[in-house]
């Protein structure tokens, strides 16, 4: 099926003129026989469709490439955040992200109705049966993820348990150091995709540690070396909290010379010498450091 389309009495002309323009797969929601009604007036695409709101209702799903367990992750998406269906068919459902517009494929099953939120966890959370710390964990969520609940004595009463006070932050509230967010995560592991369910990739980690802090960073590293920051000087001196970019990498500096980051060389978040990445990266590439950039 497809999301609800505007009626034949609705439809509007669309001239095609110009040269024929490219564009980010990756953010632009475009497929050989579908795309997003709102980019109607600036791509072709044989059907149109207007997004559908759904939830992740799962503690977490990954973002697939294609329809089906054994394609390839490009993204994870949290409990309680925001997607957005063009398509749904066979157990799958096509669209894109709420927080970042990154475009894919995940399970039917892990969506829901939209709903809303009043907290986000801030470390993995346990959900307990009752507000009681030795009552059964019925599910545990990851970090970053969006719940609703009203606060009874030291926990947040939700539709699906009781989530403890130190677990959450209230939604309208933001941290002001990713970096001391990105520690929280310190040993989670290396996963390609991830964004806290399964463990972390590089920008995973960047991208979730600046949402805690009030900051939209891009899903990719590429993406995140244009947009987040202003670019350093060679000249300047390092300090906590500036980005350091390498090929397809980037990580957090947690002071003058140390990197917080999530690697496949430890397969987790660690923390390290900027020295030791640079040696690393120089074994392998011309230019170690391609950017360095500050908020």
């Amino acid at each position: 099926m497809h999301g609800t389309a505007a009626s034949p009495t609705a439809r509007r002309r669309v001239t095609l003129d110009g040269v024929s323009r490219g564009y980010d797969a990756r953010v632009r929601a475009i497929r050989a026989d579908l795309a997003d009604v709102a980019l109607a007036d600036y791509y072709f695409a044989p059907h149109y469709a207007a997004p559908v709101p759904r939830q992740c209702i799962a503690a977490s799903t990954m973002v697939r490439s294609a329809p089906g367990a054994d394609a390839g992750a490009v993204s994870e998406l949290l409990h309680g955040e925001a997607f957005h269906m063009l398509d749904a068919r066979s157990g799958w459902a096509w669209g894109y992200c709420g927080h970042d517009h990154y475009v894919g494929y995940v399970p039917m099953d892990a969506l829901g109705e939209p709903g809303k939120a009043s907290h986000i966890t801030t470390v993995p959370a346990p959900v307990f049966a009752a507000a009681d710390f030795k009552a059964p964990v019925l599910a545990l969520l990851p970090a970053n993820a969006r719940v609703n609940g009203e606060i009874e004595g030291d926990y947040l009463a939700t539709g699906e348990g009781f989530i403890h006070l130190r677990h959450v932050r209230a939604l309208d509230t933001v941290e002001s150091d990713w970096v001391s967010v990105a520690e929280r995560a310190l040993g989670r592991p290396y996963v390609w995709a991830a964004r806290g369910g399964l463990g972390y990739d590089c920008s995973g980690l960047l991208q979730t540690a600046f949402a805690a802090c009030g900051i939209a960073a891009p899903r990719d590293t590429d993406q995140q070396a244009q947009e987040v920051g202003a670019p350093l000087p060679d000249t300047a001196e390092l300090r906590r909290g500036d980005m350091v970019f390498f090929p397809g990498h980037v990580g957090f500096m947690v002071d003058g010379t140390r990197l917080i980051h999530a690697t496949a060389d430890a397969m987790a978040v660690t923390i390290e010498p900027l020295a030791d990445v640079i040696a690393r990266f120089q074994d392998r590439h011309e230019q170690p450091v391609t950017d360095r950039r500050r908020i």
